[in-house]
């Protein structure tokens, strides 16, 4: 199945209050919500993207189609989303279907970031082949821009449509929508991303300045974070403040109209390598890391989390105190274990052991899946937690994550033999 080896398990009665949201298997690279509040998607290092249920905290649907890292996302304004992932490709998704509804190769090279035009009919890509891309979504001929010197790391619109691309070589361009030569500033450090924030660019500086430059190249303020690369930027829908993280896992709030620092988020310590604010700007979702989407709220900087369960519905509070259970909750998102769960963005394992492959009753599975011949036995399954699934089910796109400690495994084992009869 498409993601037995993460082994994860849905809580339907935690609140939307208190969720995190746990089913990556490698750093969360990218975050999108979209314009409705009410989904977001998420994409990793792991290959994998997956959407979320912000009123839920659990996942929905985990879309799989690239080749390596998922590194950029985003949400548009008709329902889709679309990915990128550092082998060059775009796919456009509808939530819903198992494979993209529209995919591409973009790029020569890995695609760092995603924008959509103000009036939602292009998709722009920036891309570390040096170029950045206009993908209409209707169709009809990319508009490339070259000009960078380096991998472009960040792109925007600005409420114009101008075209903002800032990059490695530390240098934002301002390309006017109707075609035509860049405008040029060159600032005091690498890029790493951009946001627009009202009628600003925001550069996130390796250095860790976030620098302020207005349309007309004007270098409005610098603003300190920590002496730490900046990697990932927010702005909050009314532009009035922007969210920098940190590599060393911190999150700055920054005022927009004044420059001062706000509130401060402290995660666990590891990279912060995606933000993103809620339509209604009172939330924001940081991804980083510790393969976690976690939420914070955006006026005290308080986090919200971790996942706890309405009081007497945890189901699996007759457990606790076993290792096996604990190893499972860690991954709580995606998989249920009862025969009334039913699928969700992965396959009921209900009755897992002695079921061959691809054959859960009403799952979609990957084309890769449905030909190989295994049989889920506690020595198989065993297996793919050991080895992971490059090796055990090769060509499946599954993210690669193991549990390599083998009492873990044991454990997890364990608990999974006695909890889906």
């Amino acid at each position: 199945m498409r993601r037995l080896f993460a082994i994860l398990f849905t809580l339907a009665a935690v609140s939307p209050a208190t969720a995190e949201m746990r089913g990556h298997g490698g750093p969360v690279r990218a975050l999108a919500v979209s314009p409705d509040g009410r989904t977001a998607i998420s994409g990793s290092f792991d290959t994998s993207a997956i959407l979320w249920s912000l009123e839920k905290g659990t996942a929905e649907q985990a879309l799989r189609f690239h080749d390596g890292a998922v590194n950029a996302v985003a949400a548009l304004p008709d329902g889709r989303f679309a990915t990128a992932g550092e082998e060059g490709r775009i796919a456009i998704w509808k939530p819903g279907t198992p494979d993209p509804v529209l995919s591409f190769e973009a790029h020569k090279g890995p695609v760092a970031a995603l924008a959509v035009s103000p009036d939602g009919a292009l998709l722009a890509s920036a891309s570390w082949d040096g170029t950045a891309r206009l993908t209409p979504l209707a169709g009809g001929e990319a508009r490339l821009l070259s000009g960078h010197q380096g991998n472009v790391n960040g792109i925007a619109f600005l409420k114009d449509g101008t075209i903002v691309t800032g990059g490695y070589d530390a240098v934002v361009r301002f390309w006017p929508a109707s075609g035509g030569e860049a405008r040029v500033m060159r600032l005091a450090s690498p890029v790493n991303a951009l946001a627009v924030a009202g009628d600003l660019v925001a550069a996130a500086g390796a250095d860790g300045t976030v620098r302020f430059v207005a349309p007309d190249l004007r270098l409005v303020r610098e603003v300190e974070t920590q002496p730490l690369p900046v990697i990932a930027l927010a702005a909050s829908p009314d532009g009035r403040r922007v969210a920098a993280a940190q590599i060393r896992g911190s999150v700055t709030l920054i005022d927009v109209a004044t420059g001062r620092v706000g509130v401060t988020l402290v995660g666990p310590g590891l990279p912060v390598w995606s933000a993103a604010f809620t339509p209604d700007g009172k939330e924001l979702l940081t991804g980083g890391g510790d393969r976690i989407v976690r939420r914070w709220d955006a006026a005290t900087g308080e986090h919200i989390g971790p996942v706890v369960p309405s009081p007497g519905v945890d189901p699996l509070a007759e457990f606790r105190g076993s290792r096996g259970a604990e190893v499972f909750r860690a991954c709580a998102a995606c998989h249920t274990l009862t025969v009334d769960g039913g699928n969700r963005a992965g396959p009921t394992l209900h009755k897992v052991f002695g079921r061959k492959i691809a054959t859960a009753p009403g799952y979609v599975y990957s084309d890769a899946f449905k030909t190989m011949d295994i049989v889920w036995t506690r020595e198989t399954i065993g297996r793919l937690f050991e080895l992971g699934p490059t090796i055990v089910t090769p060509g499946t796109k599954m993210p690669e994550q193991v549990v390599s400690d083998p009492d873990d495994r044991k454990a997890l084992l364990d608990f999974l033999e006695a909890t889906t009869r």
